[in-house]
């Protein structure tokens, strides 16, 4: 049987990979890559939400076909919330981890509230219209890195109660607590309910 196909607007084979397992083998899930879609997606809007649905409205208005988009932020309480909607810029413009990463243990030096959160926000595009899907996961900023899987500030954050960070966690493992495990449950429960 042939699997619905859906766009995720993302060139990230990592956040692909990730979301396929979520999905569980309910769709064929595509980058932007195989829709033939080169360009830079514009990433202007002030909150992770706004950038969610831009990014998802583009391509379906430039591609034609249904598409979800994501947004993530990590957001520091000892930081106001930041980097918040700059969370992939935060190091510079080259979207760097390892930039990020050192901005971060930086700013937090010698503070002791390390409380963060990670929340995702997918933007789901069809012809009926743009729904929104939210995530979130608690936990800590880490003193240092530690792990070598996921991407991003993965080394960093540790989910509460588990001790550990997202980088040293299976993919399984992850997905089964994080913010963006969270939001595509969301989603992939109002596809089932639509069929």
């Amino acid at each position: 049987m042939e699997l619905p196909r859906i766009v995720f607007a993302t060139r990230n084979p990592g956040k692909v990979r990730e979301i396929a397992q979520l999905l569980d083998g309910h769709f064929e899930v595509v980058g932007l890559d195989e829709i033939g879609c080169r360009e830079d997606i514009p990433e202007t809007a002030p909150t992770i939400e706004g950038n969610a649905v831009q990014k998802a409205e583009y391509v379906k208005r430039h591609y034609g076909v249904d598409c979800f988009a994501d947004d993530t932020g990590l957001e520091v309480d000892a930081l106001g919330g930041d980097p918040g909607v700059l969370t992939a810029r935060y190091g510079g413009p080259e979207k760097d981890a390892v930039a990020n990463m050192r901005k971060l243990l930086g700013a937090m030096e010698g503070m002791e509230d390390r409380g963060a959160q990670f929340r995702t926000v997918i933007a789901l595009t069809s012809n009926s219209g743009t729904r929104t899907f939210e995530g979130i996961c608690r936990g800590t900023i880490a003193a240092q890195r530690s792990g070598e899987d996921g991407f991003g500030y993965d080394p960093l954050f540790e989910p509460e109660g588990t001790g550990r960070t997202f980088a040293e966690m299976d993919a399984k493992e992850k997905n089964a607590i994080s913010h963006r495990g969270k939001a595509v449950r969301a989603m992939v429960e109002e596809l089932r309910s639509f069929g």
